[in-house]
């Protein structure tokens, strides 16, 4: 089953949010993924509070997200992401193929 990544991200350093950037495509290509939403316009419809940076990465199943995500090759993203951005990081199952 279909598995998102969705980043909810607040850029802290303009510079290492830009290597962040530079570094993490790839990473997320070789384990299959790709992205669906990266940093377009947000528009709160209901709630709060306003929306941060969005983005959303698809994977073809929640194994191979979590294999991205612990991978050596993100493991140097993720060092410059410490410095680079605040973000809140959800990973969620897609709905399954209808039978129909």
């Amino acid at each position: 089953m279909t598995a998102y990544v969705i980043s909810e991200v607040e850029p802290r350093d303009a510079t290492l949010f830009e290597r962040y950037r530079a570094l993490a495509p790839a990473t997320i290509a070789r384990y299959g993924g790709r992205y669906i939403v990266r940093g377009g316009e947000a528009d709160v419809v209901e709630g709060g509070p306003p929306a941060k940076t969005i983005v959303i990465v698809e994977f073809p199943d929640m194994a191979r997200a979590r294999e991205w995500y612990r991978s050596p090759e993100y493991a140097e993203a993720l060092k410059v992401r410490a410095g680079a951005l605040e973000r809140r990081l959800i990973f969620v199952e897609g709905v399954p193929p209808s039978s129909s």
